[in-house]
């Protein structure tokens, strides 16, 4: 295994579907324009309530960038 350095950067993703889904947004958002994603990590789940139900979920995700060697 070759010895790595990443950067971490936290972003939130959000859903009016699921959590699974705010994840998928939140990713692939980043997919577009960050390099090197090479993991993610949960750190909170939130979401708004109305009327007595969930309405939108909101997921707080570290993720690792890994540095290019060059």
């Amino acid at each position: 295994m070759t010895d790595h350095v990443y950067s971490v950067t936290e972003i939130v993703g959000t859903s009016s579907k699921s959590v699974e889904d705010a994840i998928e947004n939140a990713v692939k958002t980043a997919a577009k324009t960050l390099r090197n994603l090479e993991w993610f990590e949960v750190e909170t789940v939130r979401g708004h309530i109305a009327n007595g139900t969930v309405e939108h979920y909101q997921v707080a995700l570290k993720l690792g960038l890994r540095y290019e060697k060059h």
